[in-house]
């Protein structure tokens, strides 16, 4: 199988260059930035791209790569920070400009090999303080923006390119066809890379463990997956575990129940844990810290089962890569967002082995392994839920009313999108509430409540989204709905903030 391996330079869009270069059915790799050319060239890359990052290449400490992986004769494409790094270390000049955020305009120069078939000009996605002010020798200038001259640059003798732009999101057009241009024309990489070869690899390769395995299920398509996949590959030495923590959608944990034993012949127990979860949390307003409290939490439960009910070695989880880049535990050096409660809640003290067979996919890589090995289609179309739950969708401290609030809220949100048939269109949509309240009008009485606000989404792979223009009538509707049926709720608002610059949860 052919593979583009990408060098992280902490840009939060690595692991998106990565997922638009399997869109296209070719294998990516995220390595860090220090890797050493003789462990790059195991990886028998057809292609080395370089990713954005928050530095400036004349920093004392800027992450820089070993000299020999620009000699390597590999095709090299340096993204943003990377451009810069090309420009650096061929002869070139880079200077400090104001910093330029947002859509541009890219003049094509030359529209062969890399930008070819995009047009003479395409709105192209800007995110940097530095930028090429003298181009190397042996280079020529393929793009530039009004601002920035040499916005594209190839040596195509060498292979080599850089784009001071990001061709890895949304917001660049034809982003996908440039990167497919490199990937595909330029690198020659073939378009192998399907997730029916990943479920044939990856059940052989967990045949191959020993011992038991305790895999934690929440209902959703992640653990499902992550459950069935070991399932299919070593039978009954997996027990599957569901924790009740009361923090769940409204009636989730009798589903969850119910499609196990209806749909998954699978070891399957139910543990009722609500009131040590509230416990916990009780007085706790951090984010930060109620992820590490849910996660150690269900780690507890789970050593205590598996101490009582015979010899664990593994531990499953359904963590996917978003999870673990957002964590601040991948392979290079992009910061912390949030700690997944699956990845940055892990004691310390836990003595079981994890096992996470999903850990290097994405959120619609995960749906099609599902589709293919049976799982329900409504399970399949179902949005995603935090595996803290609404620790993380209520703002403040968690207590008994609000967790009603928000749970009632987002069943009317949902409820009423599958009503207008938004809900499988639509990547997410929740309701949450906060310590913050509004004086309303009940019975002509003044009422000061609490202020619920919506959040719908749309999005590919959970780590860009934008809000969702949802109907006016709708919202109306929803608003209507929530401030009737719930008796502490005066005002209802809607989330308008894309990501970036917010995250989708709250919290």
């Amino acid at each position: 199988m052919d593979k583009i391996v990408v060098l992280d330079f902490g840009s939060q869009y690595s692991h998106l260059i990565c997922r638009r270069i399997r869109e296209f059915a070719v294998y990516c790799e995220l390595v860090s930035f220090d890797i050493s050319a003789d462990e790059l060239k195991k990886h028998n890359p057809k292609g080395i791209i370089f990713s954005g990052g928050p530095s400036s290449v004349y920093d004392s400490n800027a992450p820089i790569p070993e000299t020999e992986v620009f000699n390597m004769n590999i095709p090299i494409l340096g993204i943003c920070y990377g451009h810069q790094l090309i420009v650096n270390n061929f002869g070139g000049k880079v200077k400090r400009v104001n910093k330029e955020y947002g859509s541009s305009l890219l003049s094509i120069d030359n529209d062969q090999d890399l930008l070819s078939g995009i047009g003479e000009s395409i709105r192209a996605w800007m995110s940097h303080g530095d930028e090429a002010e003298e181009v190397p020798s042996g280079f020529e200038i393929i793009g530039h923006t009004q601002s920035a001259n040499a916005a594209a640059i190839a040596a195509k003798d060498k292979a080599v390119y850089g784009i001071q732009f990001h061709p890895e999101v949304m917001h660049t057009e034809h982003g996908i066809k440039i990167l497919k241009n490199f990937v595909v024309k330029i690198c020659g990489a073939k378009q192998d890379w399907t997730m029916e070869a990943f479920i044939e690899n990856t059940v052989e390769n967990l045949s191959k463990i020993e011992g038991n395995v305790l895999c934690g299920v929440s209902g959703g398509i992640d653990s499902t997956v992550t459950a069935l996949l070991i399932h299919k590959a070593i039978g009954n030495r997996l027990k599957c575990v569901f924790v009740d923590n009361g923090l769940l959608r409204l009636n989730e944990e009798t589903e969850v129940e119910e499609m196990f034993k209806n749909n998954f012949k699978v070891n399957f127990t139910s543990i009722y844990a609500a009131e040590r979860f509230l416990e916990k949390l009780k007085g706790v307003t951090d984010p930060e810290q109620k992820r590490r409290i849910v996660g150690e939490e269900f780690i507890r439960i789970f050593t205590e089962f598996a101490e009582k009910n015979g010899s664990f070695r593994w531990l499953a989880q359904g963590t996917l890569y978003p999870d673990v880049i957002e964590s601040g535990v991948s392979k290079g050096p992009a910061s912390i967002i949030k700690s997944h409660h699956n990845v940055g809640g892990l004691p310390n003290w836990l003595k079981l082995e994890i096992l996470e067979p999903l850990r290097d996919l994405y959120k619609d890589e995960v749906r099609k392994i599902a589709g293919i090995i049976g799982v329900p289609e409504k399970l399949i179309k179902r949005h995603p839920f935090p595996g803290p739950g609404f620790a993380v969708r209520i703002v403040g401290e968690v207590t008994p009313k609000k967790l009603e609030i928000a749970k009632v809220a987002s069943k009317i949100v949902e409820n009423e999108l599958d009503e207008a048939e938004l809900y499988d269109k639509i990547w997410q949509a929740y309701a949450t509430v906060g310590d913050d309240k509004a004086v309303g009008i009940v019975g002509d009485e003044r009422k000061y409540g609490n202020i619920v606000m919506v959040r719908v989404v749309d999005s590919v792979d959970a780590m860009t989204a934008d809000w969702t223009r949802l109907p006016y009538g709708l919202l109306e509707k929803i608003s209507n709905r929530i401030t009737n049926e719930i008796e502490d709720v005066t005002w209802v608002s809607y989330a308008i903030s894309s990501k970036p610059p917010s995250t989708i949860e709250p919290q």
